[in-house]
């Protein structure tokens, strides 16, 4: 790329300087043809006098058709990004995981690639003959491997971002699931849904506290079933740890922690809620990524049954 701008430059009669070699874009998400660029780059004065030229060269160096550069994360409650798009007009990209496809506008859903372990995961899942609640669905991140690949009878995906919703509604036409799924648009707080659920998703990060007591309600009350519960955690070394405990079986050891108080503040709203005790089991505490060091998110699948 730098080659290629050092030439448009040359052309225009324009001088390369280190200051710009240093403006170039260091990383970038690759969406089919469309490249999306981060903030912190083509930010000096020069290259806006330069115009879409520049934005043909830096494709052409990228191998794409389009371009997009994202500024920052909105605020408003949806966490859409604000995207411009640089050159081409059509926004809508497809990625293709595990044979499914996602299909989004990339100036109004972002695209979370780092979960694919976790979705992977899902895809491994034996759904067959269960209903399965995902409260937090997005564009279908998780929805679609549990109809896909798990073999779920039906899911019922909660989502209050209509750009997100509308993107939910291609992907499962596009993968041919949507009789199996039911999509209930607006806060799951306020769903009327209960006593229903094998299996309930709580993918929200960094946590997704708020949707347990729904959660809880949603579990079938005679057979019950399983939480999967996403959440950031935050751990350090503390100064009176053994020095033979390295620093990944500290953090460990704080995740356990997290999953024990979870399994008891969950065991405590399922008996306010049924007003009788339930055996609540840790099955599983999935490592899906780190953010830096000692900041992980993790996914405790919780077994929830009726005394």
């Amino acid at each position: 790329m730098e080659r290629t701008l050092q030439d448009l430059l040359e052309s225009l009669g324009e001088r390369w300087m280190v200051e710009l070699r240093r403006d170039l874009p260091r990383s970038f998400q690759r969406h089919g043809d469309l490249i999306l660029l981060g903030d912190n780059c083509f930010t000096l004065p020069l290259w806006k006098k330069i115009g879409d030229q520049l934005w043909v060269a830096v494709a052409e160096a990228l191998g794409a058709k389009r371009l997009a550069k994202m500024s920052r994360i909105s605020k408003d409650g949806f966490r859409s990004p604000v995207v411009t798009m640089l050159l081409g007009d059509n926004s809508w990209v497809k990625h293709v995981d595990n044979g499914i496809s996602y299909e989004f506008d990339v100036t109004k859903c972002m695209f979370s690639a780092g979960n694919i372990t976790e979705k992977l995961r899902v895809a491994g899942f034996d759904c067959r003959g269960e209903t399965v609640v995902d409260l937090y669905a997005g564009i279908g991140y998780f929805t679609l491997p549990y109809l896909v690949h798990a073999k779920a009878s039906h899911v019922h995906s909660c989502e209050w971002n209509p750009d997100a919703v509308a993107a939910l509604q291609k992907n499962l036409e596009v993968n041919r699931v949507s009789d199996h799924c039911t999509i209930h648009q607006g806060d799951n707080r306020q769903i009327q849904l209960c006593n229903i659920a094998d299996r309930v998703n709580l993918g929200l990060i960094p946590s997704s506290e708020d949707g347990w007591p729904v959660a809880c309600r949603l579990l079938k009350r005679t057979t019950g079933g399983v939480l999967h519960i996403h959440q950031n955690i935050t751990s350090s070394l503390q100064n009176g740890a053994p020095q033979n405990v390295s620093a990944k079986n500290a953090d460990r050891e704080v995740w356990k922690a997290w999953a024990d108080d979870t399994a008891n503040r969950i065991a405590s709203l399922l008996r306010d809620l049924t007003g009788a005790p339930w055996v609540i089991n840790i099955q599983h505490i999935e490592h899906v990524k780190s953010y830096a060091p000692h900041v992980h998110h993790v996914v405790l699948d919780l077994d929830c049954r009726p005394f």
